[in-house]
């Protein structure tokens, strides 16, 4: 017996995987999502169509049907070789990304993971309910997790961060996860850590708004700019009163160059220099020396030879004889 299943397109629906809305679709263009949404569709009725044909039917250029394959091929959701596309299972896909084999632990190591996990499971709970309205994709939590275990972060730092950027209006992984990187790089592992790094950068922040007005700038400084007022104040301990030092040494410059008050900087910090006092004083002796050359300049110098001769000793027998011979 064959049995069919038939139903008009009036009555007939195109099922669309939550894994695809929550974890791939946010980082497609509406081209991806349209061709795949429609690909659905055909897959559905097993249909088959042409590049052309899909571009005709969703009024698209082949060149834009085209790179949507290909995003969607990078992103694996679907399998495109040659003229054959074949739809990924995501569902399938995410769980055997979140299938770890576990390994045989004794009894106080399975305690402890069992506390630690505890203890994570909570944070996951929070971050979802808070920043994903209890919508976060399965893939965050693996995410997560893998965060946990590289950048060795408190449950409350990793709270911290999702909270940091979802404040700071920019909530996607990319960006979350270069703060999380910055934050290990400058070793931040639990929230006293956490608490001086913000004192840091509210100390950083006051100084670029100062460092703006003395220079005139009529801009916000950008990333690489920020990054070298970030190590003079973290990394050096300079105060702002140090770091017009080196501001002063761009009068006359029509540009500053932040690369040139940098290498001021960090020459200075090199020295050990560290207050305004020890760089006047090393500033000083440096003016106070003689320029080099000077010296060996003066000794490559050609001495005048104006009466640089030996002078001769005329005596009184020599005139007496000069006169004698004359009168011959």
């Amino acid at each position: 017996m064959y049995f069919e299943d038939f139903k008009s397109l009036l009555y007939s629906d195109t099922l669309v995987s939550d894994i695809f809305i929550s974890q791939y679709m946010p980082s497609m263009d509406s081209t991806c999502v349209k061709v795949y949404i429609y690909m659905l569709f055909l897959c559905k009725h097993n249909k088959k169509v042409t590049s052309d044909e899909l571009a005709k039917t969703l009024n698209l250029s082949l060149d834009e049907v085209k790179s949507a394959l290909t995003n969607l091929d990078n992103l694996e959701v679907i399998t495109w070789v040659e003229d054959k596309i074949q739809l990924n299972d995501l569902k399938e896909a995410e769980i055997n990304r979140m299938y770890k084999l576990k390994a045989i632990s004794t009894p106080e190591q399975a305690n402890e993971n069992f506390e630690k996990n505890k203890s994570r499971n909570n944070t996951l709970a929070a971050i979802n309910s808070k920043f994903f309205q209890g919508l976060m994709a399965p893939n965050w939590y693996l995410t997560i997790d893998n965060w946990f275990t590289i950048y060795k972060f408190d449950e409350d730092v990793m709270y911290t961060l999702f909270k940091y950027c979802h404040d700071n209006n920019t909530f996607h992984k990319s960006y979350i996860e270069a703060v999380a990187t910055n934050w290990h790089r400058r070793g931040i592992q639990n929230f006293f850590d956490l608490e001086k790094y913000f004192e840091d950068m509210a100390q950083v922040r006051g100084i670029k708004g100062t460092i703006i007005k003395k220079l005139r700038l009529r801009r916000a400084l950008t990333e690489y700019e920020s990054e070298y007022v970030e190590r003079w104040v973290i990394d050096y301990k300079y105060g702002f009163d140090v770091i017009e030092l080196a501001l002063k040494k761009t009068v006359g410059k029509t540009n500053p160059d932040f690369k040139f008050l940098n290498s001021v900087l960090t020459r200075w910090h090199d020295l050990g220099l560290v207050t305004a006092e020890d760089i006047h004083g090393y500033e000083n002796s440096i003016k106070s020396q003689p320029r080099s050359g000077q010296s060996t300049q003066r000794a490559k110098t050609k001495p005048s030879q104006r009466d640089n001769f030996e002078q001769r000793d005329y005596g009184d027998e020599y005139f007496e004889n000069f006169f004698t011979n004359t009168s011959k």
